[in-house]
């Protein structure tokens, strides 16, 4: 990687950070610049916009889902013990100082048009889209009966994550990580049975 790639990552490394806190329409030039130490004309030179910062930063926040969560997840044996890997992964990145960004953009720009509200739409599908593959794999295991409908499984699945960060990171319930599980559970006995 060149410096100038080095630096445009730790830049929005820094990015992903900061709107964890303050949602991407808090982020600005003139706020990343100070906390990356760097002048407003420096970080301009990187991001024409605050559009541009915005968009910028919610890709280094997929490329970084896909490192946390979906590579050592997709590491993972086929099928069940995959989508299980998926949701321990998807539970540790909701931990994340400040949140999920993911969600964050959901709130800020689901009702808003635009490539934003676009970018953080795609996003989503992708992911459940990604839930739905691996839940199919769990039918061609075996494990799951031929008709089940995947995206359905998905759905549930996404669901469950998101109770999940509701209750722990909204509510501080001590035990939502295991509501979850035995929600989850629950979903694969019943595909089972």
């Amino acid at each position: 990687m060149r410096k100038g790639e080095m630096t445009r990552q730790a830049i929005l490394d820094e990015a992903v950070r900061m709107a964890r806190y303050s949602g991407l329409s808090g982020l600005t030039i003139g706020s990343l610049a100070a906390a990356a130490d760097m002048s407003k004309s420096g970080l301009y030179a990187h991001f024409k916009s605050k559009e541009a910062l915005q968009l910028a930063c919610m890709e280094r926040n997929g490329e970084q889902f896909i490192d946390e969560v979906i590579r050592p997840a997709l590491a993972k044996p086929r099928g069940i013990t995959r989508l299980q890997a998926i949701v321990e992964y998807w539970m540790q990145w909701y931990s994340h100082p400040g949140g999920c960004l993911f969600l964050a953009a959901a709130a800020e720009f689901d009702d808003l048009p635009g490539p934003l509200h676009d970018f953080m739409a795609s996003e989503q599908r992708d992911l459940l889209e990604s839930l739905a593959r691996i839940a199919s794999t769990a039918v061609a295991q075996g494990e799951f009966p031929e008709d089940t409908d995947v995206f359905q499984v998905a759905q549930e699945v996404f669901g469950i994550l998101l109770s999940y960060n509701w209750m722990s990171r909204i509510l501080s319930y001590p035990d939502a990580a295991d509501r979850a599980w035995t929600a989850f559970n629950r979903l694969i006995d019943s595909l089972q049975s």
